[in-house]
């Protein structure tokens, strides 16, 4: 089955959140909370419901975490997540942070994240916004 771009997306950034809330090994109500509202909103077009994946999703990061792979799982994610890299940033800083404080392990994820895997796309983005900014003052 080929995904398209925007599904790819959708399912990397579910596994990059359920990743990041479950690294420090608690879970807490408003990180859920914070996640069903990132599912619902997400514009899903897979015969797979969001729920099941979701529960499958928990199963693999579970083993990720439990075997040490987690940076790995995460790098996997890199190609699917520089789709929307600003929203994928957005959705890592809020379920890390929701629950009040960030632990170690999901302050040395959110580094990996933001300085090795989306740099690049970020970086892109900003510039392609001045660019439209300059463009538009331009016009004017």
């Amino acid at each position: 089955m080929h995904l398209s771009e925007q599904q790819s997306f959708n399912q990397a950034l579910i596994k990059l959140a359920v990743l990041l809330y479950q690294v420090d090994g608690m879970v807490t109500l408003s990180e859920q909370d914070y996640l069903n509202s990132v599912v619902e909103e997400l514009d899903w077009q897979s015969p797979i419901c969001p729920e099941a994946f979701l529960t499958d999703t928990i199963y693999q990061t579970r083993q990720a975490i439990d075997t040490g792979d987690t940076l790995q799982y995460m790098r996997d994610l890199k190609e699917d997540l520089v789709f929307d890299a600003e929203k994928a940033l957005e959705v890592a800083m809020m379920i890390t942070g929701v629950d009040g404080e960030r632990s170690e392990e999901e302050t040395e994820l959110l580094s990996v994240l933001t300085h090795k895997l989306l740099a690049k796309a970020l970086v892109a983005n900003k510039v392609n916004e001045q660019n439209s900014e300059g463009e538009a003052v331009a016009h004017q």
